[in-house]
């Protein structure tokens, strides 16, 4: 049991008997009353996300995870399917909850899974990612107003913003959080 004033962005903690991640964290200490934390939690086990206040000084459940590498071996529409590195036993996890992960994995790459009790809860991505572009449009020559983007599709399927002079074929670093264009690569 912890303070919730102890609370911090990516801790799991037991709330209303299921697990959550903390996704964000408000700490506030308004000029009358006690402080408060206001979090966004999502449920891990079906991606619901909700928001709650809880005083700076009320107990929290935190839970113990553990972090362990899995290649990423496919996925078939209801979950994820992946090998243990280290006993190369392979298990699946249900996509409910983590379905914006699709966008950035990609098969045969590593990646940690958290366990909590022996089941896998989530699937943490590397903060930045680099991926190839397959579809991009020409840019219009002349088309040089400052900022200019476009939308372009990565080896994953998923559609990134980026500036016109991106072409197929490039290399680019995305930052898996936002889904934010980051750099070119070379």
């Amino acid at each position: 049991m912890i303070k919730a004033g102890q609370l911090s962005k990516g801790m799991f903690i037991l709330f209303k008997d299921d697990p959550y991640l903390v996704a964000e964290r408000e700490f506030v200490n308004p000029g009358k009353g006690s402080a408060f934390v206001r979090v966004k939690l999502k449920n891990v086990k079906t991606g619901q996300v909700m928001r709650e206040t809880i005083k700076s000084q009320e107990q929290v459940e935190d839970i113990i995870v553990e972090n362990r590498d899995a290649q990423y071996l496919y996925e078939d529409g209801e979950a994820y399917h992946f090998m243990d590195s280290e006993t190369f036993e392979q298990f699946t996890i249900p996509i409910t909850g983590l379905e914006d992960r699709k966008s950035y994995m990609k098969e045969g790459e590593v990646y940690q899974i958290v366990d909590w009790e022996g089941k896998p809860l989530d699937i943490v991505l590397p903060f930045k990612m680099v991926f190839e572009v397959t579809r991009a449009e020409d840019a219009v020559k002349g088309d040089t107003v400052s900022g200019t983007t476009k939308l372009v599709a990565i080896e994953t399927g998923a559609e990134i913003k980026v500036p016109i002079f991106i072409k197929e074929g490039d290399k680019i670093l995305v930052n898996t959080e936002s889904g934010e264009y980051v750099e070119r690569v070379n």
